[in-house]
């Protein structure tokens, strides 16, 4: 009897035992149960503390002129692509003067103005009253878009373009001409006639290297030579003119219209006329 009692008390002592152990588990696993919550909690506010640092970090700097690339583009549409669409020559993606050149060239064509004083983001839609506030919103908030990886800038061909007699709509007085930086930007003008118009690609070519350095290599001298572009540009006002002439043309069959509504109602009333001064002429004819 004294045994079995013993043996009771052993398998009290070890049931108290494994249900203590058991106790301590769940107590354990309850208090570390919500731990990856936690963690995960601070994963995502570092995240978005993260996030928000990024947003108000000022920008990349990107060592490319926004400002001469647009005037490099402009000069190139208005003085030499439409003779390269004349000639329906493609120019080849190694020339710098290839649209993949310009850094800008995505931003800019998501510009539009919509009205006067009203210029308008095309990724986000919003609205600004002045173009130079558009290009700081681009450069603020949209500067991710830009494809930075590769040494393309427009603006680096600016000096072979002439792109600051271009940026420059006030006159100013004649600065001294400076015979290495005529030469070192006639040596770029050159190079690139070279490299988008090679003489071996054909008659097409050929004509548009010689185009080239007329229009722009030529006027690269303190000589006083060539003035540049002086193979002239595109007709802007065709357009225009298309509308004047069109408008004019409305305006004249609108007073030949009313000529001759006016014509026809004169004589109509004139008919009448006649014809009520008849009647009482015969009215008063005596007996």
């Amino acid at each position: 009897m004294k045994k079995k009692w013993c043996k009771m008390k052993w398998v009290g002592l070890l049931f108290l035992c494994c249900l203590s152990a058991s106790l301590q588990f769940c107590i354990v696993s309850s208090t570390s149960s919500p731990q990856p919550l936690l963690t995960n909690q601070g994963h995502q506010e570092s995240a978005t503390s993260r996030t928000l640092k990024q947003e108000l970090e000022d920008p990349p700097e990107v060592h490319c002129s926004r400002e001469r690339s647009r005037a490099a583009w402009k000069i190139i549409q208005e003085y030499l692509m439409p003779f390269v669409e004349k000639e329906r020559y493609q120019i080849p993606r190694t020339c710098k003067l290839h649209p993949s050149n310009d850094l800008y060239r995505d931003q800019e064509e998501h510009k539009s103005l919509v009205e006067l004083n009203d210029w308008q983001c095309g990724y986000c839609k919003k609205r600004f009253y002045d173009e130079k506030f558009l290009d700081k919103h681009f450069d603020n908030r949209h500067y991710n878009l830009l494809n930075v990886s590769h040494s393309r800038c427009l603006a680096n061909v600016c000096g072979a373009l002439h792109c600051d007699l271009a940026m420059d709509s006030v006159p100013h007085k004649k600065t001294k001409c400076n015979p290495a930086a005529a030469a070192r930007n006639k040596h770029l003008c050159e190079g690139l006639a070279d490299s988008c118009f090679p003489v071996s690609n054909g008659p097409s070519a050929s004509r548009l290297h010689e185009f080239f350095l007329r229009q722009f290599c030529d006027a690269h001298t303190c000589t006083g030579g060539r003035k540049p572009f002086s193979q002239g540009r595109r007709k802007k006002r065709s357009s225009i003119s298309y509308l004047v002439i069109s408008i004019l043309t409305m305006l004249l069959l609108l007073l030949f219209y009313s000529y001759i509504y006016m014509y026809r109602s004169g004589v109509k009333r004139g008919t009448q006329e006649l014809k009520r001064l008849t009647q009482s002429g015969r009215k008063k004819k005596p007996i």
